[in-house]
């Protein structure tokens, strides 16, 4: 049996583990903390393969070392040309990285970091493909850009934006209600935000995470997916004129919202 398993750590970060019962296998990806997933790799006697990096901030990397003297995964895969020199395997956009059923396709997504990428399955679990997608994307957000512009992130989110309404958004961070704050702020007559709120809120009231997202709904009601929506438009044009921002373009558009959540 595989199932997808967020490991909480720090405050508010999601180490994933993709797991298969049937060989004990574990693949790991972002893991910020080392005992968070060396406790639930030990009560459910799973080894430690592979761990899969997005980017090099510490709150993705700063466990590997330790799992690494502890468990000796098979590989410690990430980004080429990165910061984060703990690899064992470096990928580049376009490579494959495989683990059992799995093949992941590798996404450049530049824009919180220049090395950031992402790692797609088209292989579905639970009925959707899959998207570890670290801190470029989250739901109804997306990642502050800390080294890579706004045209970069607008580029990556639209290369996200084009995968399967069906994939499941299995982002690192749990900042839905934060986000969600934001988003109705700027869009307080979408009645869809205005719905999914509640549903997170209850969520969150019940202990339980509000990831992964569903593609097709980010698509919908996620302001940073939005720049080519009507009522996303003009609310950025309005924030833009206040603020002395273009909006004359897609990219512009996004960099408007992206400043709005900035300054939120």
């Amino acid at each position: 049996m595989l199932t997808i398993t967020p490991i909480p750590a720090f405050t508010d970060n999601y180490i994933w583990c993709l797991e298969d019962r049937k060989t004990g296998k574990a693949l790991i990806v972002d893991p910020g903390q080392a005992e968070p997933v060396t406790e639930y790799l030990e009560e459910r006697g799973l080894t430690l393969d592979t761990i899969l990096v997005t980017h090099h901030h510490p709150d993705h990397t700063g466990g590997i070392d330790e799992l690494n003297r502890r468990h000796s995964p098979t590989r410690i895969t990430g980004p080429a040309e990165s910061p984060f020199k703990g690899l064992t395997n470096t990928v580049h956009p376009g490579d494959t990285v495989v683990w059992e059923a799995f093949e992941f396709a590798v996404m450049a997504v530049p824009g919180h970091t220049l090395d950031h990428i992402a790692f797609f399955s088209e292989t579905r679990l639970d009925d959707a493909e899959i998207l570890f997608c670290g801190d470029t994307l989250f739901v109804c957000g997306c990642g502050r850009l800390f080294e890579g512009t706004a045209a970069q992130m607008h580029q990556s989110l639209a290369s996200l934006r084009k995968l399967p309404d069906t994939t499941a958004v299995y982002c690192a961070h749990e900042y839905t209600l934060a986000n969600l704050k934001f988003a109705r702020s700027f869009l307080p007559d979408d009645t869809g935000l205005a719905d999914y709120e509640k549903t997170c809120q209850q969520l969150r009231e019940q202990g339980e995470a509000t990831v992964p997202a569903i593609l097709g709904k980010e698509k919908r009601l996620n302001p940073f997916l939005r720049w080519d929506d009507p009522e996303l438009i003009k609310a950025a044009k309005a924030y833009g004129a206040r603020q002395g921002l273009p909006t004359d373009n897609d990219t512009a558009v996004f960099a408007a919202v992206r400043h709005a959540k900035d300054h939120f």
